[in-house]
């Protein structure tokens, strides 16, 4: 698909002169950054949940069978 980005001289720039460098597509450059930022804030998402229940002393699924009594 393809998608309309408003980039700055600058930007293109350095695009175009990593393009060069790494014998790439400035498409393929953007398509990897886009690729990286997705990855990193999929990680980072995880990572915020993970270990939540931790630091508390109840076994998660006891916690969850006595709320459930409660209702």
């Amino acid at each position: 698909m393809r998608t309309l980005v408003d980039l700055g001289d600058t930007q293109i720039q350095a695009l175009d002169e990593l393009s060069k460098k790494e014998k790439r597509s400035r498409a393929a450059l953007i398509r990897q950054a886009i690729d990286d930022y997705l990855q990193k804030r999929h990680d980072t998402q995880e990572g915020e949940a993970f270990g939540l229940w931790g630091k508390r002393k109840v076994d998660g699924l006891a916690y969850q069978e006595k709320v459930r009594r409660e209702w």
